[in-house]
């Protein structure tokens, strides 16, 4: 057991007496996110970004909330190969993603811009958790409207605002958007990760997640 481990253990279970949303939960997590981040699995990838953005958000649902198959329990691994594990599980599915992609061509169609779900009246679940809500109040209010002003090129409906929400757990796979928007996979992927993502980033370190 390394020397970090009884830390981690010990803000684990500081955070997880505690409610949802209440401050004490939100700086125990905040401050395992800042002592474990530099320890993580790192690949110098495109896709690495997105991974390591689904599995804190996935770390701050399921630390003390989650099912029994999901839930972390320290007697079975250390905080560190638990969150691994979940990141190197999520850069596979984002390669089978791309993999996927070089296979498959989606016909362009016709977007009807009166289609277009409006994300800013869909309901926030009731359990979500302080890292999360503090990311989805940050995209939805949008203070100077930069994120609904960065959109693709051709398709100003399909904004840096309504994809960074819809791929917020539970998330929608690229294929679905695709179809849903008639835009190809590797287009709304490229945008997110070229356009969307530096800008999440920016905000994550403003709040001391990464």
């Amino acid at each position: 057991m390394t020397k970090l481990e009884p830390q981690l253990r010990e803000l684990v279970e500081t955070a997880c007496s505690h409610p949802p949303g209440s401050a004490i939960r939100q700086k125990s997590l905040t401050q395992i996110i800042r002592l474990t981040r530099s320890r993580l699995w790192r690949e110098y990838t495109p896709i690495y970004e997105d991974a390591l953005q689904q599995t804190w958000l996935y770390f701050c649902r399921n630390i003390c909330e989650a099912t029994t198959t999901e839930r972390y329990d320290p007697n079975l691994a250390s905080l560190l190969t638990w969150l691994n594990n979940y990141l190197k599980r999520r850069l596979q599915d984002l390669r089978e993603d791309a993999a996927k992609q070089a296979k498959q061509h989606v016909p362009p169609t016709r977007v009807v811009d009166g289609a277009t779900i409006n994300v800013a009246e869909q309901p926030a679940p009731a359990d979500t958790p302080p890292i999360l809500e503090v990311v989805q109040e940050w995209v939805e209010t949008d203070v100077d409207g930069t994120l609904r002003a960065t959109h693709i090129k051709g398709y100003p409906h399909v904004n840096c605002q309504l994809l960074i929400l819809r791929r917020l757990p539970p998330d929608s796979s690229w294929e679905q958007l695709s179809q849903e928007w008639g835009i190809p996979i590797s287009s709304l992927s490229t945008f997110y990760q070229r356009k969307c993502l530096p800008k999440l980033r920016n905000f994550g370190k403003s709040e001391g997640y990464v």
